[in-house]
């Protein structure tokens, strides 16, 4: 165990020693890129931090292969570099990852080109064997290698754009990494322990040197963040959580485990799940979302779990905090079954479930009460209910539309005419439609904005 937190100390280490210099180079240079319209921060902020992540992993592996042995006179990684080429086409992969990211963090690449590198990176995992060989369930075999290599592109491509997709708020990616790769830690360590090949294996190694590399990067992207871990950083996440999932979940058969052993069989395709339940869900709910809407499933919008969360009324912090616990939870739970009884785990699953959805949905309750307060203060049924509430507090904003909408002049006819041609030819002049007549215009209510919400109004 010393030596994989001595990996994780030196990825830690080397990230947030880099990362600082990126954050002060992106300042002096100014590195940051413009803020888009679906960006949560108002400040211009550089985008490099996945460089200092990738540095921080290179060293620690190499360290792990060429230093270790060296400090403690037993190679006990020797069978994970037994294979040098897994481990030199991770870092090639991760390479051509982070520089995919750099560039469309500089200069903003179009999506068909991002999807090519990483099917490439992709495919050159595959290449040299870090590939899905066989499904834990029951011992099945993947039909050929050609099935295998597809299915392999595939998982990984589709689990490095799920964390790409969640990578909106300051600490978010960082920390439900963290989290995540610290249960399939525990996991994939409980089940090195019970192998011919003793507590060392590739995947225990990976998790190890990713969690200290977010553990690195994170002081400086926490809110409010200094440096982004921009797209290489994601996608370097993404890409080294699927390696690491399909170390496991393609080596061995959990057909031939029983609760003795303490790994019941369903796990080692459930974890991998579980860890990214998160950015799974957000990605297949974003896919589902735009392509109903005829778009292209990698076109950018502002309709993200994290988005959605800000526009109930959570701060910052909290929405971070409440994916946090969400990842814990499931994550948790699908760990707890290989040291508890079945009946605990569904005991402490639905006690989890319980409070996030209590915390998630916080935010309309009191949303609620505050617009039934201020209609019954109108109607006069009750006493001055409003008293205690702060100015932007005494409106409802879609009360106060629906309001002006109803007593707006309905446009005439050769009014919505002259818009429906503008609109239809955008190239032409600007169309003259009246203004509304003072008579009808209605009381501006006071503005509900405030520092949070023309945050979010800009993001």
């Amino acid at each position: 165990m010393r030596y994989y937190l001595l990996a994780a100390a030196i990825s830690a280490v080397v990230s947030f020693a880099l990362s600082v210099l990126a954050w002060r180079l992106g300042t002096k240079y100014r590195l940051a890129p413009k803020i888009r319209e679906r960006d949560v921060h108002t400040n211009p902020t550089p985008r490099l931090g996945g460089v200092a992540m990738f540095a921080g992993v290179v060293v620690a592996l190499l360290s792990a292969w060429l230093v270790f042995p060296l400090i403690a006179h037993v190679d006990y990684f020797r069978l994970v570099f037994e294979s040098p080429g897994h481990v030199i086409a991770i870092l090639a992969a991760a390479a051509i990852i982070v520089v995919i990211g750099v560039i469309d963090d500089l200069f903003d690449l179009d999506w068909m080109t991002k999807l090519a590198g990483q099917i490439i990176a992709a495919g050159l995992l595959a290449w040299q064997g870090v590939q899905l060989v066989s499904l834990p369930i029951g011992g099945l075999t993947i039909g050929s290698s050609y099935m295998s290599l597809i299915l392999t592109v595939l998982a990984v491509v589709l689990v490095m754009n799920a964390v790409n997709f969640i990578d909106g708020l300051d600490g978010l990616v960082a920390g439900v990494t963290i989290i995540a790769n610290g249960v399939f830690f525990i996991y994939s360590f409980v089940l090195a322990s019970t192998s011919e090949y003793g507590y060392f294996n590739l995947a225990a190694l990976i998790t190890a040197v990713l969690i200290g590399a977010c553990l690195g990067f994170l002081p400086l992207n926490w809110h409010p963040a200094r440096l982004f871990m921009g797209d290489a950083g994601a996608l370097l996440t993404g890409l080294l959580m699927a390696t690491s999932a399909i170390s496991v979940t393609g080596n061995i058969d959990p057909a031939s485990t029983d609760r003795s052993t303490l790994l019941p069989a369903f796990l080692p395709i459930l974890l991998p799940f579980a860890i990214l339940i998160v950015p799974l869900l957000d990605f297949g709910l974003a896919v589902l979302r735009r392509v109903s809407a005829g778009k292209s499933p990698f076109s950018a919008d502002r309709k993200h779990l994290h988005h959605r969360l800000l526009d109930m009324g959570h701060s910052h912090f909290h929405a971070v905090l409440i994916f946090y616990a969400w990842t814990a939870v499931v994550a948790v739970s699908c760990l707890l079954f290989v040291f508890v009884p079945a009946h605990v785990v569904v005991l402490f699953f639905a006690v989890g479930f319980v409070v996030c959805a209590a915390l998630t949905l916080a935010p309309l309750s009191r949303r609620k009460r505050v617009e039934a307060a201020v209609q019954s203060a109108r109607s006069g049924t009750t006493a001055p209910i409003t008293a205690g509430l702060t100015e932007p507090q005494r409106f409802d904003a879609l009360d106060e539309r629906g309001q002006r909408a109803a007593l707006a002049p309905k446009p005439s006819l050769d009014e919505e005419r002259t818009v429906v041609t503008a609109l239809r030819n955008p190239t032409g002049p600007a169309p003259r439609v009246p203004s509304t007549p003072a008579s009808h215009a209605p009381a501006t209510p006071p503005s509900r904005s405030s520092g949070n919400d023309s945050e979010r109004s800009s993001a």
